[in-house]
């Protein structure tokens, strides 16, 4: 099979637990690209959280694609032109920033640029605030605050509490919007139909690739349709459960150039 692209997600997969790429696994991708084969970040961050990782892997150069908010934003990593984006519209956002003030939650939201919270000391904000490179603004209220459209919500909630609240807190929105745990303390609320296959897709269409030429790694929950997705579906060895009983492949883990490994046997 001659793969055409390879989809990434970043932490747990990309990304060391240090929040590095190693060596190895860069050299593998930059050989992979100069193969003639793109590489596209497919993450739950915005899209400022892409950039480092970006330019590690030279992605302007190598034309590659960016596909963030899991997949609600989709762009060109050379030129940053926006191909897609899917968003909840402000009124309706707010309804759900004030539905969420119920729960121990800590809501984090981005116009793109920096994030918005209520606490800047809040579980989990500064890092996420490190792990994206993007400032954070404190206001009162963010459902007062909000004048623009979101592609998602994230939220911040303690681990021990986090499968209880996840079961419950999207209950009023189920027609709308889905609730996904991307972390151990992450739940990210999205409009319905919002996922990493669907943002894949929708490159593969732009550049006119068949899944079956998709190699796709991941290691999390948000990205079970993406693996599924994909000609060839890889679940890094700290993977979830449910990720490798349905990958095509588990390889090495995070930590020790699962990616890497994968290519050196199938490119």
């Amino acid at each position: 099979m001659k793969y055409k692209l390879i989809a990434l997600d970043l932490d747990g997969t990309l990304n060391t637990d240090e929040k590095t790429v190693t060596p190895k696994t860069r050299d593998a991708l930059l050989a992979a690209q100069r193969q003639g084969i793109t590489v596209a970040l497919c993450s739950a961050r915005p899209v400022p959280g892409l950039y480092k990782e970006m330019r590690i892997l030279e992605m302007e150069k190598y034309h590659g694609m960016l596909i963030a908010y899991n997949g609600g934003k989709i762009l060109r990593a050379d030129d940053k032109t926006v191909l897609h984006q899917q968003s909840f519209p402000c009124d309706f956002a707010k309804e759900v920033l004030r539905h969420l003030e119920h729960y121990p939650v800590v809501p984090i939201i981005d116009d793109g640029e920096r994030f918005y919270v209520t606490d800047k000391n809040g579980y989990k904000v500064q890092h996420e605030c490190w792990n994206n490179q993007m400032e954070c603004t404190e206001v009162p209220s963010l459902a007062d605050f909000l004048d623009f459209d979101l592609v998602k919500i994230l939220m911040s909630v303690q681990p021990d509490q986090l499968w209880q609240v996840l079961s419950e807190i999207g209950k009023p929105f189920e027609d709308d919007l889905v609730f996904v745990r991307t972390a151990p303390f992450y739940i990210e609320a999205m409009p319905k139909g919002i996922n990493k296959a669907e943002g894949l897709r929708r490159t593969c269409g732009l550049l006119q690739i068949s899944p079956e030429e998709v190699m796709a790694f991941g290691d999390a929950e948000n990205d079970l349709e993406m693996i599924e997705f994909a000609g060839h579906g890889v679940a890094m060895g700290n993977a979830c459960d449910a990720l490798k009983e349905i990958a095509d492949e588990v390889t090495l883990g995070n930590n020790e150039d699962g990616i890497a490994h994968t290519l050196e046997h199938l490119l």
